[in-house]
């Protein structure tokens, strides 16, 4: 595995592997990588020729009073990982070569980036947008592999293709879970023992929407009120957010005719953790947010 730790560097890698007419696929995570990072990759490798990865904890799309300074940062073992799956080039960037002084360029996804994590975190996915369009432009990758756990940002980045007319395609892979449930997740390495069983209840919350659903329950109302009270089960656990929403818009929706995605945020002690369901609507399949852009 080659590790570079500029863009011009890598610029000049991928530009030598787009002429020479091998199809590249680009896995952008912030390191600490966990199993779900490492289904991307598999997907990645399976569809592509060359695979790439990169490891930039972003500071744009962290708050001022949010975890930018103790996010995990496991480098050396990332990348015993990343080897592991066989991807040929890691992007390592500094946050100076990515953000050189005097930058004033920022990417703004209108509307989208102000709902769900947008509404709770301001500014994050206007990070998100910047960090991503970057990449984008340094790698130019074939395809873009992202998580479903991530869903919202996932939305901003498939509206930031559409609008900018960006000649990557966008691949989603599903949400990968702990034996009871747990989405994987970075920020899990924050939880306590308790904290990690306490966490549980967001996936049993999203379930017990999907059984309602499930036996034809379509009133979004009806359902996100259930959904709380699951979490409501764990008094120490402090809801963000409980919310049934068009996948692709992220506005809300009032029944579930058309699919929809009941996403939920959550604070477990000082952890903020995020989850998401796909549902299908009366008749449909649940497409999943899985699957090509």
């Amino acid at each position: 595995m080659r590790i570079l730790d500029t863009p011009e560097q890598m610029h000049s890698v991928c530009a030598e592997i787009r002429r020479s007419g091998r199809r590249l696929g680009l896995v952008p995570t912030m390191g600490a990588l966990h199993d779900g990072h490492l289904s991307l990759v598999r997907m990645a490798r399976a569809q592509c020729e060359v695979v790439a990865a990169s490891i930039f904890v972003n500071p744009l799309q962290f708050g001022p009073n949010e975890d930018f300074s103790k996010y995990p940062r496991t480098f050396e073992s990332d990348c015993r990982k990343l080897e592991s799956e066989k991807v040929d080039l890691l992007f390592a960037p500094a946050p100076a070569s990515m953000y050189p002084r005097g930058a004033k360029t920022f990417v703004e996804v209108a509307d989208i980036s102000d709902r769900l994590d947008g509404r709770s975190r301001p500014g994050h996915f206007r990070g998100v947008a910047t960090v991503v369009t970057k990449l984008f432009t340094i790698v130019q990758p074939d395809l873009a592999f992202f998580g479903q756990k991530d869903a919202a940002q996932v939305a901003v980045i498939q509206q930031l293709v559409r609008d900018l007319n960006l000649n990557v395609e966008i691949v989603v892979a599903p949400i990968v879970r702990e034996a009871d449930g747990l989405a994987m997740s970075s920020r899990n390495a924050y939880l306590s023992p308790q904290e990690r069983k306490q966490a549980v209840i967001l996936y049993r919350a999203l379930n017990r929407v999907q059984t309602l659903a499930d036996r034809g329950e379509r009133n979004s109302d009806e359902l996100i009120a259930r959904g709380k009270e699951v979490i409501a089960e764990e008094p120490s656990v402090r809801l963000d957010y409980f919310e049934i929403v068009n996948p692709r818009t992220l506005e809300p929706v009032s029944d579930l005719r058309n699919c929809a995605l009941v996403a939920v945020a959550a604070w477990v002690g000082g952890t903020r953790l995020i989850d998401n369901m796909l549902l299908s609507g009366a008749g449909e399949a649940a497409p999943g947010l899985g699957g090509k852009e």
